[in-house]
């Protein structure tokens, strides 16, 4: 397992592009349809942009047409936490990641019944995809199992 730290807001600024910070850090929503995450359905995983840390699977990756990248499920149990959002006038589930606290999107109970009833909207720009044939070499093999 790596060791994932979240790098200073000095490292990130230099590491991240400007939607990718905005997003992860200061909670900005990209514009739908706008990342090229949306219409991957490559075997893989995605991580967290800032840390690495595993997030989700492509085997839950679904087109809900919402024009963000959609999942029914978190690569594990402990992959993210959860919070109450009222921004906006409306209530919703922000997803943040475990380790960097990375803002990733919402979570919504419209998602396939087939696979719990879950849709994580998740922005692109807070994602890394690790595609099934580099994640051994990016640290990650222990992940190939889930594409066998």
């Amino acid at each position: 397992m790596k060791n994932y730290k979240k790098p200073s807001d000095e490292e990130l600024r230099r590491k991240l592009d400007e939607i990718s910070y905005r997003v992860t850090q200061r909670n900005a929503t990209e514009r739908l349809f706008s990342s090229p995450h949306n219409n991957n359905f490559k075997d893989g995983i995605y991580v967290d942009i800032v840390t690495g840390e595993p997030l989700f699977s492509s085997r839950d990756k679904f087109n809900s047409g919402c024009g963000w990248p959609s999942f029914a499920n978190t690569i594990s149990d402990d992959a993210v936490n959860e919070f109450t959002d009222t921004t906006y006038g409306f209530l919703r589930t922000e997803v943040r990641s475990q380790i960097g606290n990375s803002h990733l999107g919402h979570v919504f109970s419209d998602g396939p019944k087939e696979f719990g009833g879950r849709r994580y909207c998740i922005n692109g720009a807070a994602l890394k995809f690790i595609s099934k044939d580099n994640l051994e070499n990016e640290g990650y093999g222990e992940y190939l199992s889930f594409f066998e």
